[in-house]
C-alpha cells in the first residue's frame, strides 16, 4: 500500500510540475511563463520572406541579437491557394520554421490574424475568398466569418498536433487574433465591434492555453491584450489596468515602394524609442522587422510595394548583419537586461530632472535601475540625479542598472559601423535566346468575350499580373486622316497599374501609375488602316490592395473610358464595344519559367552587340554557380520592367522606376516619420534582386525574364553583397556592458578600459587598415581625419594587432598606445578598415 501511495504521490507531483512548468499568464506587469516574469524582446521574421535554408542562420543572429521571441505572421493566401487545398511546403513550412526557432531555444509570438496587412499581396487574403456568395471582409458577415474561423482552427489544429503552444511545452507563448483593426472597426460601427467581440471569443474559444492579443485595437475584450504597433509607443497605456503593456510592432525602419526613395531609421533613435517604452513600463517589445527579407514571387501587395522588404532591419534583406544598428540594439538589450531583476521589484517612480528631462526609477529588494532621459533636439544637459552630475546628449536615455554607473546611453553608438557593397563574381550570364510574345496569338487558348470592360481581377482571379483587352474597329476607306488628316488619338483611362497599347499588332506606348495614383491615362495618336483594325490593350497589375475598409471592393483593370479621337464622326467611346479577353501571357501558359517548358516555344539567338529594346520580350541565359558563401543577386539596372525567374523560382518583378524624393543629411533627433531619412533619390529604387543560393545548382542554371519595356540584357550580371569597410569609434572611459561587473558585496564597478570590435565576418579577414588615430580624430566613416593630438604608433599597432584576422579587439586606452598624446584631454579611437575574402 505504501509503495501505492508512494508512486501515485510521484505521478502526481510529476503531473503538477509539468502543470507548473507550462503556464503563460499575465498581469500588469508582464506576461508570466511558467511563473516567471520576463522582459521579452521579439524580432519580426516571415517565414516565406526567406529560405528554410536560411532559417537557422537568421534565428541564431537573432538569438545572439539578445532577442527571446520570434514573431510571425501567418499568410492565409500561401497556404489556402484554393478552398480546402492546403500547401505547407518548402518556404511556406510554417511547422519547420517554428522548430527551427524552438531549436535555437527561442519563443515564438504567432500572429494568425488571419488578416496580416504586411505589405502582402491582398493582406494575406487568398483571392477567393472575395468570391464567396455574400461575402463582406473583416465585419460581422457570416461567410467571412465561417471562411476566417476554418483557417484559424486549421493552423491551431496543427501548432497543437506538433505540440507547439507553450501549454504542452512547446515555444508559442502568444498567438494574435485580427490585426490593426481598430480605425476600421470603427468605421464599420456597431458590425465592427460585434465582429470584433466574435473574433476574440473565437480564438480564446479554441484553448491554446497562451494568451492572445489584439494589435491596435482600444475595445480588446478580456482576456485577449490590446497592444500597441508604431514609431514610438511610450504613451501607449493597455485598456485594462491589469493587462501587461506591450509593442507588438516597433517600426525599424519602412517599406520601400517603386518610384520612391528607400527610407531608413536611425538607429539611435530606434533604441531612444523602445528605451522610452520600457522605462514607463513597457515588458514586452517586438522589432518589426528584425529581417524583412524579400517578396518573391508576386506577394508584395500595395500596390507597388518592392520586391524587396529589408525595412532597414537589422538583419538585411540578404540575412547579413546590419551595423551599427543590429550592434547597438544588442547593447541597448543587454542593458535592458540588467535592469530586469529591478524592474519587477516595484512599479516606476517617475521624477522630473529638468524641462525636458526626467528620470523613471524602479526600486526594491535590494535592487536599483534608472532610465535619465533628455528630450531636447539639439542640446546636451547636464543633470544631477541621486547626488550625480550626469552629462545626457539630446534626443536620448541613459541607463543606469544600479542607478549609478551609465552602461548605455541610447544617442551614442560605439558598435562597428559595416560598409556592404555589390561585388562581380566570376559567374557570366551566356547563351542568350529571346522569344517574342506573339501580340497576333494573344487570343489563342482559352477567351472571355463579352460587351463592355471587365474587371482585371474577376477575369485573372490574380493568377497572372496580365490581362489582354482585344476589340475591333472598321475604318471606312473615306476617313480624312486617310487622306493627309491628323491622326486619331487613342485614350486609355485605366485602374490597372500599368497598361500597353497595341494597334494591329504595333505597340504604341505604355503607362504606368504609383501607389499614390493608381488610376492612370495613355492617350497616343495611332496609325489605323482601311477596314479592321484591332486594338489590344495589355493591363498589368503590381500587386492587389493590402490595406483599408472593405478592400476587396476595389477595381483594377481597364475600366474605361476608352476612346478614339479623331475620326469623321468625332469621338468613339469603345468602353462599349464587344471585348476579348484573354488571361496572363503566352510564355506563361507555355511554362517557359520551367526548365520543363522552355523547349516548348523556338528561342532566337540574341545579338548582344544588335540587341534593340523591344517590348514584351522573354529572355533566358544560363549560368554557374559562383564560389564561396556571399549572399547573390541580379543587378537589373539595365532592364526596364517584368519579371524574374532562376531554375523555375520567382525572384519578382523588378522595375527600374527612378526614385523621386527627398534625400539629404538626415539628424536624427525629433521624432520619425517616413521621408525624413531618404536615400537613393535620382537611382533606381530598386537595382539588385536576391537570388538565394540554395535555389541554385553547382552548373548551368537557367535564368528567364520577361521584359515588358525593353532593355539592355548585355548588361545585366550576378553579384555578390559582401562587407567591404569596417568602422569603429569609441573615447577612451566610455561605459559599455562588457566592462559592467558585480562584485561579491553586491556593489558594483566599472572598468575603466573601453574595447572596440572589428568583426569582418566568416569567410574573410582585416587586409588593410585605412585609418587609425588614438587621440582628437573626427569624421565620419569613409572620411576621418586626424585631429591635433594622435598617438603616432596608432597605425602601427592596431596593424599589428588585426592584420590578416577575422575579428580583432582594440582597447582605447593609453596602455594600449604605450603613450598618452594629450594628457588632460578625453581621447577618441577612430579605425577604418578593409575587409577581403580569406586566400583558400
Amino acid at each position: 500500500m505504501a509503495a501505492k501511495l508512494l508512486t501515485f504521490f510521484i505521478i502526481f507531483t510529476f503531473t503538477h510540475l509539468q502543470l507548473i512548468q507550462c503556464t503563460v499568464t499575465y498581469d500588469h506587469r508582464s506576461l508570466i511563463i511558467n511563473g516567471q516574469r520576463r522582459i521579452l524582446i521579439s524580432g519580426s521574421i516571415h517565414y516565406p520572406r526567406s529560405t528554410p535554408e536560411m532559417w537557422d542562420d537568421l534565428v541564431i543572429k537573432a538569438k545572439n541579437g539578445g532577442l527571446d521571441v520570434i514573431d510571425t505572421y501567418v499568410f492565409w493566401n500561401v497556404h489556402e491557394p484554393s478552398p480546402g487545398t492546403y500547401d505547407f511546403s518548402g518556404r511556406y513550412d510554417l511547422v519547420r520554421f517554428i522548430k527551427t526557432v524552438v531549436r535555437n531555444g527561442l519563443y515564438v509570438n504567432l500572429r494568425i490574424g488571419p488578416y496580416v496587412c504586411a505589405e502582402w499581396n491582398y493582406g494575406g487574403f487568398p483571392v477567393w475568398l472575395k468570391y464567396v456568395p455574400g461575402i463582406s471582409f473583416r465585419t460581422d458577415n457570416e461567410p467571412f466569418k465561417a471562411a476566417m474561423q476554418g483557417f484559424t482552427q486549421k493552423i491551431v489544429e496543427m501548432m497543437k498536433a506538433e505540440n507547439l503552444f507553450e501549454s504542452q511545452g512547446g515555444p508559442i507563448i502568444l498567438s494574435q487574433i485580427e490585426n490593426e483593426y481598430g480605425a476600421q472597426g470603427k468605421s464599420l460601427g456597431p458590425a465592427g465591434k460585434a465582429y470584433m467581440n466574435w473574433a476574440a471569443k473565437m480564438a480564446v474559444g479554441l484553448n491554446t492555453g497562451v494568451p492572445w492579443s489584439m494589435c491596435k485595437e482600444d475595445d480588446a475584450p478580456d482576456p485577449v491584450i490590446n497592444t500597441c504597433n508604431g514609431f514610438y509607443c511610450d504613451t501607449f497605456t493597455p485598456n485594462k489596468p491589469y493587462k501587461p503593456t506591450m509593442w507588438t510592432e516597433a517600426w525599424s525602419g519602412w517599406f520601400t515602394e517603386f518610384g520612391a526613395p528607400v527610407e531608413q531609421r536611425p538607429v539611435p533613435d530606434l533604441a531612444f524609442a523602445v528605451a522610452r517604452f520600457v522605462q514607463k513600463g513597457g515588458s514586452f517589445f517586438n522589432y518589426y522587422m528584425y529581417h524583412g527579407g524579400t517578396n518573391f514571387g508576386r506577394t508584395s501587395g500595395g500596390p507597388f510595394i518592392t520586391t524587396s522588404y529589408d525595412y532597414d532591419a537589422p538583419i538585411d534583406e540578404y540575412g547579413l548583419i546590419r551595423e551599427p544598428k543590429y550592434g547597438h540594439l544588442t547593447e541597448l538589450h543587454r542593458a535592458i537586461k540588467l535592469c530586469e531583476r529591478a524592474f519587477f521589484s516595484s512599479d516606476a517612480k517617475y521624477i522630473s530632472l529638468g524641462k525636458r528631462q526626467n528620470a523613471y526609477v524602479y526600486e526594491g529588494q535590494g535592487s536599483c535601475a534608472a532610465f535619465l532621459s533628455n528630450f531636447e533636439l539639439t542640446s546636451a544637459v547636464r543633470v544631477v540625479f541621486n547626488n550625480r552630475h550626469y552629462k545626457l546628449p539630446p534626443w536620448s536615455i541613459s541607463i543606469l542598472p544600479d542607478c549609478k554607473n551609465v552602461v548605455f546611453n541610447t544617442a551614442k553608438v560605439v558598435t562597428q559601423t559595416s560598409w556592404m557593397q555589390m561585388l562581380p563574381t566570376s559567374s557570366s550570364l551566356h547563351s542568350w535566346e529571346t522569344y517574342h510574345e506573339d501580340i497576333s496569338m494573344s487570343t489563342d487558348g482559352s477567351t472571355l468575350t463579352s460587351v463592355g470592360l471587365l474587371k482585371q481581377i474577376n477575369v485573372t482571379r490574380d493568377t497572372s499580373d496580365y490581362l489582354w483587352y482585344s476589340t475591333s474597329i472598321n475604318i471606312s476607306p473615306l476617313e480624312k486622316f486617310l487622306h493627309g488628316g491628323r491622326r486619331p488619338t487613342l485614350t486609355v483611362l485605366s485602374r490597372g497599374h500599368g497598361v500597353h497599347a497595341f494597334v494591329n499588332g504595333r505597340h504604341l506606348g505604355s503607362a504606368y501609375g504609383s501607389q499614390k495614383h493608381t488610376r492612370l491615362a495613355l492617350s497616343v495618336p495611332i496609325d489605323l488602316q482601311s477596314g479592321t483594325n484591332r486594338i489590344s490593350l495589355l493591363s498589368i497589375a503590381a500587386g492587389l490592395p493590402n490595406v483599408g475598409t472593405h478592400f476587396e471592393s476595389r477595381d483594377i483593370g481597364i475600366l474605361g473610358p476608352v476612346s478614339l479621337d479623331g475620326l469623321d464622326q468625332g469621338k468613339v467611346d469603345l468602353s462599349r464595344a464587344t471585348w476579348t479577353y484573354k488571361v496572363g501571357l503566352n510564355g506563361e501558359m507555355k511554362n517557359l519559367i520551367s526548365p520543363n517548358g522552355i523547349s516548348s516555344v523556338e528561342w532566337n539567338q540574341v545579338s548582344l552587340v544588335k540587341h534593340g529594346q523591344q517590348p514584351l520580350k522573354w529572355y533566358k541565359a544560363y549560368f554557374d554557380a559562383p564560389q564561396g558563401s556571399e549572399p547573390l543577386a541580379l543587378d537589373m539596372k539595365s532592364m526596364g520592367r517584368g519579371q524574374v525567374w532562376v531554375n523555375g523560382q520567382s525572384i519578382g518583378r523588378y522595375w527600374t522606376v527612378h526614385a523621386n524624393g527627398t534625400c539629404g543629411r538626415c539628424k536624427y533627433p525629433g521624432a520619425f516619420r517616413p521621408g525624413k531619412c531618404q536615400t537613393g533619390c535620382g537611382l533606381p529604387t530598386q537595382r539588385w534582386y536576391h537570388v538565394p543560393r540554395s535555389w541554385l545548382n553547382p552548373t548551368r542554371n537557367l535564368l528567364v525574364l520577361f521584359e515588358e519595356v525593353g532593355g539592355t540584357i548585355s548588361k545585366i550580371s550576378l553579384v555578390k553583397r559582401a562587407r567591404t569597410h569596417i568602422c569603429a569609434s569609441t573615447f577612451e572611459h566610455h561605459p559599455i556592458i562588457d566592462n559592467w561587473q558585480t562584485e561579491s558585496s553586491g556593489e558594483t564597478n566599472m572598468l575603466h578600459d573601453t574595447k572596440v570590435l572589428l568583426n569582418c565576418g566568416l569567410g574573410q579577414s582585416i587586409s588593410a587598415i585605412k585609418f587609425a588615430s588614438f587621440g582628437t580624430p573626427f569624421g565620419a566613416c569613409g572620411s576621418f581625419q586626424q585631429g591635433t593630438c594622435h598617438a603616432p604608433n596608432s597605425h602601427e599597432l592596431i596593424e599589428k594587432t588585426c592584420i590578416g584576422r577575422e575579428s580583432c579587439e582594440v582597447t582605447a586606452s593609453n596602455d594600449y598606445f604605450a603613450t598618452d598624446p594629450c594628457p588632460n584631454v578625453l581621447k577618441r579611437l577612430l579605425v577604418e578598415a578593409v575587409c577581403s575574402v580569406k586566400p583558400n
